[in-house]
């Protein structure tokens, strides 16, 4: 199985395969279906990690007083060896998590296999494929509630145990510093409980959002507005708790609690912050500071978390686990909302660049879930299969008479093909534009006369039996594409079609079909991208790549118009199945590999998507396709790092190459050239000559499968391996 794993000497994450962990008694093998990060008590983690000696020992004084213990006690040649032999090693993340039970250890009866379990414990619920969780550690999810919302259960045990120290009453008012994910979750938990909250965080954001989820009032701990909230809702007399849920070393949040709180008030210290607490202040009104230990009763107590001696409710009414399953409630019942939190959701195998990201700063969150590639054990994985490719014995494509033109033939003459398409041939040496024909007479008739074709018609198979005619364009409504191909390779024709292909796994076969029967291969897919001269030059500037890459490719797609042919998905496909091709396509060209697998997840409410690809290498390539983008933004834009470089391209009008040189191109307004003129002229080459055609027809079929793949992935909610791909 796969795990996250931290080497604390270099600061090296990664993601590597370890062993599964056995089903002990008492406890019970979990597979991870999401977890969580705790941006706070991780991150602090990941960052320590990356500092010097010096600032690791900085950062943990504690741990300095231990090692000079030691060096007095053992001498400093074993003390080092045992220091750099802890720190030279991989150590685990993660400790909040939801799972289905896949086995039941001894002595484990409230659960049985198939149960979806929220987890606790930095041991024990791991950012890890399998977790074996002892009985205290893990409570039954309520049904109905989404076990990516299960996988806060542990902070949000946290929370609650703070805010239990705390002993608020109804009507009482509470502070709570710091909106990170602890103090939102705080800022919920004292609202359900009828305290009115004021929050303080210098983040605006995490203002607004604690606010809209029931905080009467926020503001920055500097601010005059904090103080003024406090003095309106208590009377000028100070909040009745205060709950300190910030990190770092300033000491301003203990101050501030102090000046806020009324007499013999209550001060709870959540989250890991600096407590030099002004003696004057806080004598002089008596008040009361306490700790919140993590969970709840039972933290560090190996007879409760790992032995599973409970404690007797009659003594201890909320232990670690109780206050885990009556969180899961409230969240269950709506009292709790967790979803607003939520700013990410990345997959598991993308688990060291979401850390990178989220300490760099390139990620802005409040909390962060892993998401976790289900296995099911009575079915095989959800697979789209990549059709073999099968040529008949048909003759193969003879070489036309130099002086001979290609003669073509236009099926559909609608938008894309009179704007981008036929306005390439006119003209063009060596090539005669034949016949055209679609379903109206005008449309036929107004594309003769504007393009000079010879013949205009409504007739297909007058066209298709035409021995004179040598290629064939179908550019028609994507619901025909695969069919009019279909006719068109039996009838010994190469064929251009417009993407995609095919609608349907079945329409693919169908084309591949006629393949075989025909022998006749010879086809291409509208895939322009690939010939745009700029990524062209980009690519070349970029050389040759040795080591996996990655690739992340947004498409800001925009909103259609109201009655837009693209709109119809019952008959003519989704917007991705009708346009994805072309960016699974660029994708796969410029890693030089077909796609083995395709996860695909949809925004709700709208239509976009996020797609990632893997491919044989290790390389993945991420294609953002939104609808909801502001439509002055550029329609695409592409990042591939591989190799220590970067290369760069914003929408077809600039590129640009980062490495040991840099390269970028020419800074001159030019038009967007998406490569249609030199892709139409490999064509009509291949065409002439009889040679290869642009594109190998597996790599047309590899982009189709993948880009059909992405409607199985939305409906089953897992990758989807493309079964046959190469």
């Amino acid at each position: 199985m796969k795990q996250v794993v931290q080497n604390y000497k270099t600061g090296e994450l990664a993601v590597l395969d370890v062993p599964v962990p056995g089903c002990k008694p008492g406890g019970v093998l979990v597979r991870t279906s999401y977890s969580l990060i705790s941006t706070g008590t991780e991150l602090m983690k990941v960052s320590e990690a990356g500092m010097s000696m010096l600032g690791k020992a900085r950062s943990r004084p504690d741990q300095v007083a231990k090692v000079m213990q030691s060096v007095a006690t053992n001498g400093l040649p074993a003390t080092y060896q045992k220091v750099m032999g802890k720190l030279d090693s991989y150590t685990p993340l993660g400790y909040s998590l939801c799972g289905v039970v896949e086995q039941v250890g001894p002595g484990v009866d409230d659960v049985k296999v198939g149960d979806v379990v929220a987890c606790a414990g930095n041991e024990h619920a791991l950012h890890a494929e399998l977790n074996w969780v002892p009985r205290n550690l893990y409570a039954k999810v309520p049904d109905g509630l989404a076990p990516r919302h299960a996988a806060f259960g542990t902070v949000g045990s946290i929370a609650m145990q703070g805010v239990r120290q705390g002993e608020p009453q109804l009507g009482e008012v509470a502070l709570v510093i710091g909106l990170g994910l602890i103090g939102q979750l705080v800022v919920q938990l004292l609202t359900a409980a009828g305290v009115r909250v004021v929050g303080a965080d210098p983040d605006p954001a995490r203002c607004e959002l604690a606010e809209r989820l029931g905080a009467a009032a926020c503001g920055d701990p500097g601010s005059t507005a904090v103080e003024a909230a406090v003095a309106e809702l208590t009377d000028g007399h100070g909040v009745d708790q205060v709950y300190l849920a910030a990190g770092g070393a300033s000491n301003q949040p203990v101050e501030l609690a102090a000046r806020l709180c009324r007499d013999r008030g209550r001060v709870v210290d959540i989250g890991k912050c600096r407590l030099d607490l002004p003696w004057n202040a806080y004598y002089e009104k008596e008040l009361d500071v306490r700790f919140s230990r993590s969970y709840g009763p039972g933290r560090y107590d190996p007879e409760y978390e790992l032995e599973g001696r409970d404690y007797p409710i009659g003594y201890v009414r909320w232990t670690e686990r109780r206050n885990l399953a009556c969180f899961l409630d409230l969240m269950a019942r709506g009292r709790v909302d967790v979803e607003p939190l939520v700013s990410h959701v990345a997959d598991f195998e993308d688990a060291v660049e979401t850390y990178r990201r989220l300490k760099d700063g390139d990620l802005k969150a409040v909390a962060v879930l892993f998401r976790y590639p289900e296995e099911k054990s009575e079915a095989p994985a959800p697979a789209v299969a990549v059709p073999a490719v099968r040529r008949g014995g048909g003759v193969p494509a003879q070489a036309r008479p130099a002086k001979r033109p290609v003669r073509l033939a236009f099926v559909g003459a609608g938008n894309y093909a009179t704007s981008m398409l036929l306005p390439h041939l006119v003209g063009r040496d060596g090539v005669e534009l034949s016949t055209v024909v679609t379903t109206t007479a005008l449309s036929a008739a107004n594309a003769q006369r504007k393009f000079g074709f010879a013949e205009a018609t409504t007739d297909l198979d007058a066209v298709l039996g035409d021995p004179s005619v040598d290629a064939v364009f179908v550019v028609t409504r994507h619901s025909s594409h695969a069919d009019l191909t279909r006719k068109a390779l039996l009838a010994g024709k190469t064929v251009f079609v417009e993407k995609p292909l095919a609608l349907s796994e079945d329409e693919l076969a169908g084309v591949l079909a006629a393949v075989e029967e025909s022998g006749n291969d010879r086809l291409q897919v509208g895939f322009n991208r690939r010939f745009a001269p700029l990524l062209q030059e980009a690519k070349s500037r970029f050389g040759v790549r040795t080591g996996p890459a990655n690739l992340r490719y947004l498409v800001n797609a925009g909103r259609l118009q109201h009655g837009s042919w693209y709109l119809q998905q019952g008959t003519e496909g989704s917007r991705f199945a009708g346009e994805g091709g072309h960016f699974i396509d660029t994708a796969s060209w410029l890693l030089g590999a077909d796609p083995v697998s395709v996860y695909a997840v949809s925004t709700s409410g709208n239509d976009d998507l996020q797609v990632v690809l893997r491919y044989p290498d290790g390389s993945t390539a991420t294609i953002s396709y939104v609808t909801t983008g502001p439509s002055s933004f550029p329609k695409e834009t592409l990042d591939l790092v591989a190799d220590g470089k970067v290369l760069r391209l914003d929408d077809f009008v600039r590129a640009s190459v980062y490495g040991t040189k840099r390269w970028v191109s020419s800074r001159l307004p030019q038009a967007r050239d998406k490569g249609q003129n030199a892709e139409l002229a490999a064509f009509v080459r291949a065409v002439r000559t009889g040679g290869p055609m642009p594109v190998p027809l597996e790599s047309l079929v590899a982009t189709t499968a993948a880009t059909l793949a992405v409607r199985a992935g939305l409906a089953g909610g897992a990758p989807v391996t493309l079964a046959g791909a190469r």
